[in-house]
Protein backbone atom coordinates (compact mmCIF):
# COMPACT_ATOMS: atom_id res chain seq x y z
CA UNK A 1 0.00 0.00 0.00
CA UNK A 2 2.75 2.86 -1.10
CA UNK A 3 0.78 4.06 -3.27
CA UNK A 4 0.68 7.92 -3.77
CA UNK A 5 -1.90 9.71 -3.19
CA UNK A 6 -2.33 13.69 -4.74
CA UNK A 7 -4.51 14.96 -1.56
CA UNK A 8 -5.30 17.75 -3.64
CA UNK A 9 -6.92 16.09 -6.63
CA UNK A 10 -8.12 12.73 -5.15
CA UNK A 11 -11.59 12.38 -5.90
CA UNK A 12 -13.53 10.07 -3.42
CA UNK A 13 -16.32 8.45 -4.85
CA UNK A 14 -19.00 6.98 -2.90
CA UNK A 15 -19.35 4.35 -5.88
CA UNK A 16 -16.11 2.19 -5.34
CA UNK A 17 -15.69 -0.45 -2.89
CA UNK A 18 -15.20 1.37 0.58
CA UNK A 19 -11.94 1.56 2.29
CA UNK A 20 -10.33 0.12 -0.72
CA UNK A 21 -6.25 0.61 -1.50
CA UNK A 22 -6.76 3.90 -2.80
CA UNK A 23 -9.25 5.24 0.16
CA UNK A 24 -7.43 3.60 2.33
CA UNK A 25 -4.00 5.22 1.17
CA UNK A 26 -5.78 8.94 1.16
CA UNK A 27 -6.69 8.85 4.33
CA UNK A 28 -3.31 7.59 5.23
CA UNK A 29 -1.31 10.54 3.02
CA UNK A 30 -4.17 13.25 4.74
CA UNK A 31 -3.74 12.06 8.45
CA UNK A 32 0.03 11.88 8.45
CA UNK A 33 0.28 15.24 6.48
CA UNK A 34 -2.70 16.50 8.88
CA UNK A 35 -0.06 15.09 12.16
CA UNK A 36 3.01 16.69 10.43
CA UNK A 37 1.33 19.94 10.09
CA UNK A 38 0.55 20.30 13.82
CA UNK A 39 3.95 18.78 14.57
CA UNK A 40 5.28 21.79 12.44
CA UNK A 41 3.27 24.23 14.43
CA UNK A 42 4.40 23.12 17.69
CA UNK A 43 7.94 23.39 16.74
CA UNK A 44 7.15 26.80 15.92
CA UNK A 45 5.44 27.32 19.17
CA UNK A 46 7.97 26.38 20.84
CA UNK A 47 10.96 28.74 19.43
CA UNK A 48 8.48 31.52 19.56
CA UNK A 49 7.62 30.72 23.37
CA UNK A 50 11.48 30.52 23.61
CA UNK A 51 11.91 34.40 22.21
CA UNK A 52 8.71 35.57 24.17
CA UNK A 53 10.44 34.56 27.88
CA UNK A 54 12.31 38.02 27.41
CA UNK A 55 11.68 39.13 30.62
CA UNK A 56 8.63 42.37 30.18
CA UNK A 57 9.73 45.54 32.62
CA UNK A 58 6.26 46.66 32.31
CA UNK A 59 3.63 45.19 34.43
CA UNK A 60 0.71 44.95 32.28
CA UNK A 61 3.19 43.73 29.12
CA UNK A 62 4.47 40.85 31.28
CA UNK A 63 0.53 39.87 32.63
CA UNK A 64 -0.23 39.75 28.33
CA UNK A 65 2.57 37.65 27.73
CA UNK A 66 1.98 34.81 30.67
CA UNK A 67 -1.83 35.20 29.47
CA UNK A 68 -0.58 34.71 25.56
CA UNK A 69 1.82 31.77 26.74
CA UNK A 70 -1.16 30.04 28.62
CA UNK A 71 -3.90 30.16 25.91
CA UNK A 72 -0.91 29.16 23.74
CA UNK A 73 -0.23 26.31 25.65
CA UNK A 74 -3.38 25.07 26.32
CA UNK A 75 -3.93 24.70 22.23
CA UNK A 76 -0.41 22.87 22.64
CA UNK A 77 -2.29 20.55 24.98
CA UNK A 78 -5.19 20.07 22.40
CA UNK A 79 -3.32 18.99 19.40
CA UNK A 80 -1.12 16.47 21.12
CA UNK A 81 -4.06 14.81 22.34
CA UNK A 82 -4.79 14.92 18.87
CA UNK A 83 -1.83 13.29 17.64
CA UNK A 84 -2.93 11.07 19.64
CA UNK A 85 -6.14 10.31 17.66
CA UNK A 86 -4.56 10.67 14.64
CA UNK A 87 -2.46 7.80 15.35
CA UNK A 88 -4.97 5.71 16.57
CA UNK A 89 -6.45 6.37 13.33
CA UNK A 90 -3.49 5.27 11.29
CA UNK A 91 -3.17 2.33 13.71
CA UNK A 92 -7.23 1.10 12.80
CA UNK A 93 -5.68 2.08 8.95
CA UNK A 94 -3.12 -0.90 9.32
CA UNK A 95 -5.29 -3.14 11.69
CA UNK A 96 -8.55 -2.83 8.60
CA UNK A 97 -11.15 -1.19 10.97
CA UNK A 98 -11.14 2.08 10.11
CA UNK A 99 -13.76 4.03 8.46
CA UNK A 100 -16.08 1.18 10.72
CA UNK A 101 -18.16 2.70 12.75
CA UNK A 102 -16.86 1.43 16.91
CA UNK A 103 -20.23 1.34 18.15
CA UNK A 104 -22.18 0.23 14.64
CA UNK A 105 -19.60 -1.54 12.78
CA UNK A 106 -21.71 0.25 9.69
CA UNK A 107 -19.12 2.11 7.02
CA UNK A 108 -18.72 5.95 8.70
CA UNK A 109 -19.19 7.51 5.44
CA UNK A 110 -16.86 8.82 2.90
CA UNK A 111 -17.89 12.54 3.07
CA UNK A 112 -18.04 12.13 7.64
CA UNK A 113 -14.43 10.92 7.42
CA UNK A 114 -12.96 12.98 5.12
CA UNK A 115 -14.21 16.37 7.14
CA UNK A 116 -13.21 14.42 10.35
CA UNK A 117 -10.65 11.80 9.41
CA UNK A 118 -10.61 10.65 13.11
CA UNK A 119 -14.18 9.59 13.40
CA UNK A 120 -14.39 6.77 14.94
CA UNK A 121 -18.11 6.80 14.86
CA UNK A 122 -21.06 7.54 12.24
CA UNK A 123 -23.00 10.27 12.17
CA UNK A 124 -26.08 8.57 13.63
CA UNK A 125 -24.14 6.79 16.46
CA UNK A 126 -22.92 10.57 17.36
CA UNK A 127 -25.73 11.74 17.80
CA UNK A 128 -27.36 8.71 20.36
CA UNK A 129 -23.93 9.74 21.94
CA UNK A 130 -24.06 13.33 22.35
CA UNK A 131 -27.95 12.60 23.35
CA UNK A 132 -27.07 10.40 25.89
CA UNK A 133 -24.60 12.54 26.77
CA UNK A 134 -26.62 15.95 27.27
CA UNK A 135 -28.92 13.77 29.48
CA UNK A 136 -26.47 12.75 31.92
CA UNK A 137 -25.00 16.71 31.85
CA UNK A 138 -28.92 17.75 32.58
CA UNK A 139 -29.37 15.56 35.42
Amino acid sequence: MSEKIDLSSFVLSEEDEFMNVRQKAYFRAKLIAWKNDILREARETLGHLAEESANHPDLADRASSETDRAIELRARDRQRKLISKIDSALQRIDEGTYGYCEETGEPIGLKRLDARPIATLSIEAQERHERREKVYRDE
